[in-house]
């Protein structure tokens, strides 16, 4: 399944808005599946709210590109040290209706054990579902909204929708078939 990732090898350079990153951790379970990391943002965040995402958020000054941003909320978010991750690409940059930056997705294959330390102030609850669930064409629906689709996925009676669905999706390769 690694290698049916349809991953960008390197970050074009970033236009010239302030950037924000998120980072997609998969990592291998005990029975070799792989598995991604989301998390569920409290209602009372200022944008995204109760959405189900990938850590990240705004880029720092400090920041050094889209992977220190990605690698740095992803530790502040679920614990997720720095030396864990291997990136292993990037998917396309997308603006969200909500976020105004453009929002880089950082993919990184995180090792184990992942010894997660949620925030607080910033999750309210983990999701980590199998890549190959996610994977099943047949367990999402769309509906058409300014022009586009906008998918959507069950996850454990939530629903996984918006900028992170798009992500997953073109991950996948879920967004080409849909384009169809």
């Amino acid at each position: 399944m690694w290698d049916s990732l349809h991953l960008i090898d390197a970050y074009p350079p970033p236009d010239e808005r302030a950037l924000a990153a998120v980072l997609a951790p998969l990592y291998e379970d005990d029975s070799g599946e792989i598995r991604v990391v989301l998390t569920k943002r409290p209602d009372t965040m200022p944008t995204h709210a109760g959405h189900i995402a990938f850590p990240g958020g705004r880029a720092h000054p400090e920041d050094d590109g889209p992977v220190d941003t990605a690698l740095r909320e992803a530790h502040e978010e679920v614990g997720i040290e720095r030396d864990q991750v291997e990136v292993l690409g990037f998917l396309p940059a997308i603006d969200t209706v909500e976020f105004s930056p453009l929002v880089v997705p950082v993919v990184g294959r995180v090792s184990t054990p992942l010894g997660l330390v949620l925030s607080e102030r910033e999750v309210v609850k983990v999701y980590t579902p199998l890549l190959m669930d996610l994977a099943e064409e047949s367990r999402w629906w769309s509906v058409p909204w300014d022009g586009r689709q906008v998918w959507y996925y069950e996850l454990e009676g939530d629903t996984l929708w918006g900028a992170t669905a798009w992500m997953i999706r073109t991950m996948l390769g879920l967004a080409e078939e849909s384009a169809d």
